[in-house]
């Protein structure tokens, strides 16, 4: 069925070379529409539509890009982030269908490339964004360091899986937990982007067991002015917060941390779920096979192994606790081993899907003589397994 063309704000699309459809209700989750320039074509738009497992193209001309839009809003989607250099309009369509624009500044600009040209960041060059010069990631001129290129880009890369999950939720208040913040940096660096670059207002608290890190945290976050932002003394598998977080972040937890901290976030209903996770010893020492004793004959094969079988058997009860949830390559495995990424969006999934999710990590288990903390957790041991 031809969906029903609409008319879009004036200006809204004027000057735009980036422009986002989220909150999608169809075949396509999202959809980024990008503005190309090479030699021969000139300029024209691209538009990659995601689905939950593949990504599709339309090529455009630009006197087709508006028609284009006007028939997916509002749809087949609900809301609309239009680039332009310097500016974000974003479109929201409310349940009955009334449309509203706001407008924030944007640090990202379109750089005049060609069609292969270097990916624009979302923390861009040229502004000394205090967390990223005290890391030593920027000069104090705001250029990236130079041995600090491939840190700035795994910088870059979580910001915008963060960023594209907050733009579909689309609130401005958003809270969030970050487990194991330790002195990272990053935990900084988020919320600059959040408040600075995407003009939110989120409340966000950093967890960690050491009260010198907590101490020093909230000392630089005064410095920096980021009211919004503190740290507290906590463990990730006893800690309680004062209101249910919308997004729990836990990078590189070591071992069974990452479990008690994706536990809890399932526990609390948070909507957004991200993590990084790090030094997986739990299922290598407990990995049993009598037949695929490959895997298990080399200590390096094995180390690896029992890593993404870990992984996978998160993904998989995340699902069966209701989370669409994917498993993402962080950074390049030429930069760091540790390139994985959890993440899980709760959402409203039938209960076979749920119930095979959990047989699928359960299968695994049984395979090697699995007893993972998240699957003890989540089902307790007296919760037998389900049958095939």
């Amino acid at each position: 069925m031809e969906l029903q063309k609409t008319s879009l704000p004036e200006g809204l699309l004027e000057g735009a070379f980036k422009i986002v459809l989220s909150r999608g209700d169809g075949a396509f989750r999202r959809i980024v529409i990008q503005k190309k320039t090479d030699g021969k074509r000139g300029d024209w738009f691209q538009a990659e539509k995601y689905t939950d497992r593949q990504v599709f193209h339309d090529n455009l001309r630009p006197e087709e890009l508006e028609d284009y839009v006007a028939a997916l809003i509002p749809g087949a989607f609900k809301q609309a982030d239009c680039f332009s250099e310097g500016l974000c309009q974003t479109l929201r369509v409310s349940k009955k269908g009334k449309m509203a624009v706001s407008r924030a500044r944007t640090g990202e600009v379109r750089r005049q490339e060609s069609h292969n040209r270097e990916k624009n960041h979302l923390l861009p060059e040229g502004t000394p964004i205090p967390p990223l010069v005290d890391l030593g990631v920027f000069t104090k001129e705001g250029r990236v360091a130079a041995r600090m290129q491939d840190k700035y880009r795994q910088i870059n890369r979580f910001v915008e899986l963060v960023d594209d999950a907050v733009r579909r939720y689309g609130r401005d208040d958003m809270r969030i937990i970050d487990f194991g913040c330790g002195k990272s940096y990053l935990t900084f660096i988020l919320y600059y982007y959040l408040t600075e670059i995407r003009g939110l207002h989120p409340t966000v608290v950093g967890l960690d067991l050491k009260a010198d890190v907590i101490a020093h945290c909230n000392d630089v976050a005064q410095r920096y002015g980021y009211d919004g932002l503190r740290f507290e003394l906590g463990d990730i598998a006893g800690y309680t917060p004062a209101e249910t977080p919308d997004m729990v972040i836990s990078l590189h937890a070591c071992d069974t941390a990452t479990d008690h901290a994706i536990f809890n976030a399932v526990q609390w209903g948070t909507k957004m779920i991200f993590s990084v996770p790090c030094c997986q010893h739990e299922l290598n020492a407990q990995m049993q096979t009598e037949t695929l004793t490959a895997l298990t004959k080399y200590g390096v094969i094995k180390e690896r192994t029992a890593a993404l079988m870990t992984d996978a058997i998160r993904g998989c009860l995340l699902e069966s606790a209701g989370y669409r949830t994917s498993v993402l390559e962080f950074v390049d495995m030429a930069h760091s081993p540790k390139n994985l990424l959890i993440r899980a969006y709760r959402a409203d999934m039938p209960e076979d899907k749920r119930r095979a999710a959990r047989r699928e990590a359960e299968d695994l288990m049984r395979a090697f003589g699995f007893r993972p903390t998240l699957h003890e957790l989540l089902y307790p041991p007296k919760i037998r397994f389900h049958k095939g």
